[in-house]
């Protein structure tokens, strides 16, 4: 990597200038007209028409003469291309506009391991404010408690969560498909071991089941063990499956309603055996090699039952895997270590800052109507291709870190996708200048599954004595970038708005 010239870098005012100047010949006014024009031709927003392009004028000129002749000042138009409208997100992704009423399994749900641990996984505080959410949460019990103590939690669980649980189906009927976000809403699930059916819970409905315990025969398969062994090139011990008698208060049995846990053992055994409302926990190792082996068949297994995702034992520091590899199958409960920073908290945030920040994503068409297998390891010849475009022109005030006397800032822009289209391309860097960097540098990138694509944006300092140093980031789907000239907003590796810090970019798309 080389550095450019150490010239004068212009400031964000000089590239906005230089687009304006380009519509309102010989330093005038920009007219109505001649906005329109750039909107059309530059943002690539064919539907708008002089109605909207006199609303954005109302909406940022301040002149009030000039607001008169339905024109602009260059003081005007910088406040537009400053806003929300002008952002690199659709601010129409910013509320929940994706249809609620498919069924749970067909969602991505923003999912947690250990969500109250702050720190560590072993002696790591605790705190409640990952739970916020409209559509349902599911609350996925670790029970290690003896019968009694499982009765008391299910009576903590109905008496402080109250109307808010949900401890009998929908319309206290049984149906053949899970209900759907919206029908769930402001509803809180059990995801838990259950005893019996769905159909024993509804017909028992009201009976006293105080003191009643069922059992249930657990295998204990070491199967994570084993799997990390292999990771780590070691030839795991062949140990028979341990089985054990578990105790379970119908009490709290009874409060699984759509979320019943049962066991893994292959997408054949799935189909003959599993319930609609049953759904299976398998660790990263695992859940790794099903998806590079058996793609197809995950995808279509994730179609009609729920699969959560957790991280290895191992990660005592609270680390995590990309959460992408398990989106690409389909995964439902793809579950983070919230408290740690990086790239998949990243990802993860970029993923479900889409429809409104709700918690809950869509999936894409072909991930919920099985017309033909989808499989995230092979080359997709039935797929529409997008061909991406990124120039990157500058940055604004960007964040110097404390006791640095200055920063040499690169931009790294990442897709995030299918393995066929996970790509990374970088600038140069500018020596010495956070405030108004100059990159002018143009990267492109082609893209086979578009829905599933990721695009992250970070600046790093290269001036920094042991490694590149991150700065800021900022990540989001791909097919909730505005085309055009763009800001994008920089964050913090906490997720906190950097505010001004941001790059001035133009994109398009083919």
């Amino acid at each position: 990597m080389t550095a450019k010239g150490k010239s004068k870098a212009p400031s964000r005012r000089d590239d906005i200038q230089l687009i304006f100047s380009c519509y309102a010949p010989r330093g005038k006014n920009l007219s109505a007209q001649g906005l329109l024009d750039f909107i059309q031709k530059e943002q690539m927003n064919s539907q708008a028409d002089m109605k909207a392009v006199e609303q954005i004028i109302e909406n940022y000129e301040i002149n009030k003469t000039v607001k008169s002749k339905k024109s602009m000042t260059f003081g005007g138009f910088l406040r537009y291309m400053e806003s929300e409208d002008c952002s690199v997100n659709n601010k129409d992704h910013k509320k929940v506009y994706h249809d609620m009423d498919w069924a749970l399994c067909h969602y991505f749900i923003s999912s947690s391991h250990n969500t109250y641990l702050t720190g560590d996984q072993l002696v790591g505080k605790s705190h409640l404010h990952a739970y916020v959410s409209p559509y349902p949460v599911i609350l996925s019990l670790e029970n290690h408690c003896t019968p009694l103590q499982q009765e008391m939690m299910a009576e903590y669980l109905k008496t402080i969560l109250g109307e808010k649980l949900l401890d009998m189906t929908i319309n206290d009927t049984f149906a053949k498909e899970l209900p759907s976000p919206e029908e769930l809403k402001n509803k809180i699930l059990i995801k838990n071991k259950k005893i019996g059916l769905l159909q024993d819970t509804i017909l028992k409905k009201g009976t006293n089941r105080h003191g009643e315990v069922g059992h249930y025969i657990e295998e204990d398969h070491d199967e994570e063990e084993a799997e990390e062994e292999t990771a780590k090139g070691k030839r795991p011990a062949s140990k028979p499956a341990k089985e054990k008698k578990i105790a379970l208060a119908m009490a709290l049995s009874d409060l699984v309603i759509y979320t019943k846990s049962v066991h893994f053992v292959s997408f054949k055994h799935s189909i003959a055996n599993q319930k609609f409302y049953e759904n299976t926990s398998l660790a990263e190792a695992k859940a790794r090699k099903l998806a590079m082996n058996s793609g197809a068949e995950f995808v279509l297994h994730n179609m009609k039952f729920i699969t959560r995702i957790y991280p290895a034992g191992s990660r005592a520091l609270s680390s995590n895997y990309n959460p992408q590899e398990f989106w690409n199958v389909g995964a439902q409960l793809v579950a983070l270590n919230f408290q740690s920073l990086g790239e998949a908290m990243d990802l993860n945030r970029g993923k479900f800052q889409d429809n409104g920040n709700c918690g809950y994503v869509l999936k894409p068409h072909f991930m919920r109507v099985s017309e033909k297998p989808f499989d995230p390891n092979a080359f997709q010849p039935d797929f529409k291709a997008t061909n991406l475009l990124v120039k990157v022109i500058s940055g604004y005030s960007l964040p110097v870190p404390r006791g640095s006397k200055g920063i040499d800032p690169y931009v790294r822009v990442e897709i995030h996708g299918v393995s066929a289209d996970n790509a990374k391309k970088q600038t140069n860097y500018v020596k010495q200048n956070a405030m108004s960097p100059r990159w002018d540098e143009t990267m492109t990138f082609a893209i086979q599954v578009p829905d599933l694509a990721l695009v992250r944006f970070i600046v790093e300092d290269q001036n920094a004595i042991m490694a590149n140093e991150f700065i800021a980031q900022y990540t989001l789907h791909l097919t909730s970038m505005n085309p055009g000239y763009r800001w994008v907003p920089l964050l913090s590796k906490e997720g906190i708005s950097l505010d001004p810090a941001s790059l001035f970019i133009y994109v398009w798309f083919s």
